[in-house]
């Protein structure tokens, strides 16, 4: 297939800029013919506070870049990961004028939530949920922490809710987990429209040995990843553990001050991915206990590829990513308390539990390899282009609907993607269920 992938890079490298790269390389890797359309926020500072505010709810510069690379190439088919700030919605406008589906990824809360986390004053907050402007996220000032910056988000949202963008304009919705599916779902998307691809870990880094004695957090040092929460419950661990914190970000100082409190915590600094993958082999367990709805949990994946056990909280995607007591454990969001207890039998079953590690590895083998994602990925373009030709890409909410006993018929499309469950909504393990898009509406 050829494929125009478009994303706007964020100014702070983060997972959805890896997943872009990612996905595109593992399509040249197969094959496939990619063509990549790129802008950076590093140039916000160049274009002025109005232009930016601007080009966030409507781009015609991109618009116009768009229409030209979908005519020089032709691609079978448009695949968006991020378009904000800097590409916007106006590129699907593009493709549908030149008859080319959208598929778009939703790797964080945008499209519902100014901040995208659907998280306020460090708890959660689904205020805007469903609204056709998000005033009290602008009340709030909960993009930046500026009101006037957060009016420009609610009215990119709520102009091209008025327009009908996000249900006319895009053919295919994906999220890389059923939990994020069932959030936009809420917010009034069609579920029919929406699929579920997890992310995947590629180069493979193998099983590690686990004997390093320590318990690891790699990830951004923020307030919604839970450090805060984290360094209490190591303060009433009655089994002391070394705690190894890689990373980087604004909570750096308050992680460093409680490394030279305790004996037990080391923080590393931000250190290479390869390096964080070691840790991670070395690690009895991983923690991921943030406080916000995860759309999925990278860094669960690297571990359970390295085949390292994660205690994580109960909560969004990572509550499907971790089967409890055999790929980790799970803790009540933001009780301290029962943190604490987690990690003490988390202490106690690494030490002589090779079972978990095993079972931890097999999770990662048989749901986030690049072999697996690659079909899913295929298939997810096949159907945008079978449901684009059956109603004209200017129009996907006219698509027609698909019966149920036709669509493992659909050529290209897995069966886990084709077929939807009979009288409940099927499971597939570890929590995954690629959903069938069957109709638009």
């Amino acid at each position: 297939m050829r494929i125009l992938l478009c994303h706007n890079y964020y100014q702070v490298r983060g997972g959805e800029d890896l997943s872009f790269e990612s996905e595109a390389d593992l399509l040249e890797r197969n094959g496939h013919e990619v063509v990549r359309y790129t802008r950076h926020n590093d140039s916000i500072t160049r274009r002025g506070i109005l232009r930016t505010a601007c080009h966030t709810i409507w781009n015609a510069e991109a618009q116009h870049t768009v229409r030209r690379l979908l005519r020089e190439h032709r691609p079978d088919v448009m695949h968006c990961t991020n378009t904000f700030p800097l590409l916007s919605p106006s590129i699907y406008y593009a493709a549908a004028k030149e008859r080319v589906p959208v598929v778009q990824a939703l790797r964080n809360y945008r499209l519902l939530c100014l901040n995208s986390l659907l998280l306020r004053d460090g708890r959660i907050c689904e205020s805007c949920l469903g609204c056709r402007v998000s005033w009290p996220g602008v009340a709030h000032g909960c993009y930046r922490d500026q009101r006037l910056a957060s009016t420009v988000v609610a009215a990119m949202l709520a102009v091209h809710r008025g327009l009908g963008t996000w249900t006319r304009r895009v053919t295919v919705f994906y999220t890389p987990s059923e939990f994020a599916r069932q959030k936009f779902v809420e917010a009034g998307f069609s579920g029919e429209r929406i699929l579920v691809k997890p992310n995947f870990v590629e180069p493979d880094p193998g099983p590690g040995a686990g004997n390093g004695g320590y318990a690891l957090f790699a990830g951004r040092l923020s307030a919604e990843k839970g450090l805060d929460l984290l360094l209490s419950a190591w303060q009433r661990l009655p089994l002391p553990i070394p705690l190894r914190i890689v990373g980087d970000g604004p909570l750096a100082p308050q992680v460093r001050a409680a490394a030279q409190r305790s004996a037990y915590i080391q923080y590393l600094g931000p250190r290479a991915h390869t390096e964080v993958l070691q840790l991670m082999g070395d690690a009895a367990f991983v923690v991921f206990p943030s406080v916000c709805y995860e759309t999925f949990g990278r860094t669960i994946v690297e571990s359970f590829a390295r085949g390292t056990p994660v205690v994580a909280g109960r909560l969004g995607a990572m509550a499907e990513l971790v089967k409890p007591n055999q790929t980790g454990w799970l803790f009540e969001p933001g009780q301290v308390d029962d943190l604490a207890d987690i990690l003490c039998r988390a202490i106690t079953a690494c030490n002589p539990g090779p079972h978990l590690r095993t079972a931890a590895r097999q999770a990662y083998e048989a749901q986030f390899t690049a072999a697996r994602n690659l079909q899913l990925l295929v298939g997810i373009y096949d159907r945008a282009v079978q449901l684009a030709s059956t109603s004209g890409a200017s129009d996907v909410a006219s698509a027609r609907v698909v019966p149920a006993g036709q669509r493992n018929n659909m050529p290209g499309v897995p069966d886990d993607l084709a077929k939807p469950g009979e009288g409940h909504e099927p499971e597939t393990r570890h929590g995954f269920r690629p959903e069938a898009v069957g109709s638009l509406r």
